[in-house]
């Protein structure tokens, strides 16, 4: 308990990237990344439009034109990559990711906010590439949401979610179903989330490995930066947890000086822990 305060106090200093650090995740066997546009399946991506970036105000600028700009460094300058990383050039201007579970309430993990970081907090919809080449440097302002308050939280070694009331009911975009029971070893899995930083990314094939009553631990290839992202079941697209930690990220290329992907067999290392979604229908059943 008292280390799980102890991060809380060092991530509130921390910049959005130091928290995403902290919180690694890994590539385990072939990179299953997807842009959201080459998604296959029309049902995933109608899920995917109801996750979101967790961007700091201080990165977001409301525009006359009802656009506002999105400020963001490159992936491959924020984490030092080597130039052949894939995604290196997209830029990195979200720290969490969340999910819609209400007309105004979103779903993230525990050390992605709390009350003080609510007020410095937006929620963005469409944080997406919309081609290969085409980055957003802005979205429309009309997918901007702020961070009302923070309804429930928590964060200790096996427990780390949160439920969050947003500025205003949400539009465009509906509340994604959560699962009633949890997953099994075997289970199959997407993830939908925002790799450190970088526009939409859609994972799919993820294992679950085992299971305990707080959270599972799976196969999915993720960052810090998917923190607070929806994991579904592949075959219902219910919501079955929220990506919370895991394996390392990156490890150093000291030959050409720069960072790379840790990779992992599919059934290697320690795998992605990810808080059972229990939490937040307990926390909803109190809230609404």
């Amino acid at each position: 308990m008292v280390k799980a305060i102890l991060l809380v106090a060092i991530c509130y200093f921390l910049s959005p990237i130091a928290i995403a650090k902290i919180q690694n995740k890994v590539i385990y066997g072939d990179d299953n990344r997807m842009q959201y546009f080459q998604v296959p399946r029309a049902d995933v991506r109608e899920v995917a439009d109801s996750t979101a970036a967790v961007i700091r105000n201080s990165a977001l600028t409301a525009k006359s034109n009802g656009m506002t700009t999105v400020k963001a460094e490159t992936f491959q300058r924020v984490m030092g990559l080597c130039s052949s990383e894939p995604y290196a050039t997209e830029p990195s201007g979200a720290f969490c990711s969340a999910f819609l579970v209400g007309d105004d309430l979103m779903a993230t993990a525990g050390h992605c906010i709390d009350a003080a970081r609510c007020a410095q907090s937006s929620f963005v919809f469409s944080y997406r590439m919309s081609s290969q080449d085409q980055a957003p440097s802005e979205v429309e302002s009309s997918e901007v949401y702020t961070c009302k308050s923070v309804i429930e939280r928590a964060q200790t070694g096996s427990e780390d979610y949160a439920l969050v009331r947003l500025d205003r009911p949400v539009r465009g975009h509906r509340p994604l179903t959560l699962a009633r029971s949890s997953v099994k070893p075997g289970d199959n899995l997407i993830v939908v989330g925002h790799p450190s930083g970088i526009p939409t990314k859609v994972t799919d094939n993820g294992i679950v490995r085992s299971v305990k009553s707080q959270y599972f631990t799976a196969s999915l290839d993720t960052y810090g930066g998917n923190s607070g992202s929806a994991v579904f079941n592949q075959d219902t697209l219910e919501v079955v947890g929220i990506l919370v930690r895991g394996e390392s990220d990156f490890v150093y290329d000291s030959k050409n000086r720069c960072s790379i992907s840790n990779r992992c067999t599919e059934d290697g290392c320690r795998g992605e822990d990810v808080t059972q979604i229990s939490y937040i229908s307990q926390a909803l059943s109190k809230a609404q």
